[in-house]
């Protein structure tokens, strides 16, 4: 069965550092595209990084290219958000999602396939 699992949401200061980690089980990482998305109170869900495992393509939402960095470890079988210069914006729930590849139209990151129960980030505005 896949289960996909956030962690390492919490509070944190405008300007400050957090990484959150997303803890596949079921299945291979390294088979698969993983996503990070965030939905914020009353706000659609949006896109913010993709990686494509089998190659290594990633992709960026361009409100966070720059400051947000995805990663993978295979050995762990996770997936990793790096944010950094994090912005004033409330409580947002952070997901990771996997699917066989990312897609973005637009700019903007989509995905389907499996998604995870999401960890909490609050950036105080």
């Amino acid at each position: 069965e896949v289960h996909l699992v956030e962690s390492g949401g919490g509070l944190v200061q405008a300007g400050g550092s957090l990484r959150l980690s997303c803890a596949a089980s079921g299945f291979t990482v390294r088979n698969y595209a993983i996503g990070w998305f965030r939905q914020a109170p009353g706000k659609e869900r949006e896109g913010v990084s993709c990686i494509s495992n089998s190659d290594g393509w990633t992709d960026d939402a361009d409100f966070v290219k720059a400051r947000f960095t995805i990663s993978t470890d295979n050995a762990k079988n996770k997936v990793y958000l790096q944010m950094h210069s994090l912005k004033p914006m409330g409580p947002a729930v952070y997901y990771c999602a996997a699917d066989h590849r990312c897609s973005v139209t637009a700019g903007r990151i989509s995905m389907r396939g499996y998604w995870g129960q999401g960890a909490h980030v609050v950036v105080p505005s």
